[in-house]
């Protein structure tokens, strides 16, 4: 990746993690990767951080247009839809390149919109 993952042992699997400090790092410094969010279109539109909107319910029917060959970091309000998404896009396609925003958009506005960086 682009250094700034770190695995967590979960109960069923190994999951990369991305911080909101290391994330608004990474963008700001112009590091190569997609972004999805995968809430519903009414919580993208009140609040986001770029990326391409791909509702949770809609994400393992789009795998196609998911990048293989750069880090894709899955975000959502609180981590929980991304992490369960990226877990199922791993599962049923092999994706190894997937990174869930920890705490979601929640604790993006907590540290990043608060200037905690």
């Amino acid at each position: 990746m682009f250094g700034l993952t770190k695995r967590k042992k979960g109960k069923l699997f190994d999951m990369q993690t991305i911080s909101s400090k290391e994330l608004f790092t990474a963008l700001n410094s112009g590091a190569d990767m997609m972004l999805i969010d995968v809430r519903e279109a009414f919580e993208h539109n009140a609040f986001n951080i770029g990326g391409t909107l791909i509702p949770f319910h809609e994400i393992l029917n789009h795998h196609q247009i998911i990048h293989k060959n750069t880090p894709v970091i899955l975000y959502c309000e609180k981590g929980v839809r991304s992490q369960i998404a990226i877990q199922r896009l791993e599962e049923k396609f092999g994706f190894t390149n997937l990174i869930n925003l920890t705490g979601g958009m929640s604790a993006w506005k907590k540290s990043i919109n608060n200037n905690d960086i």
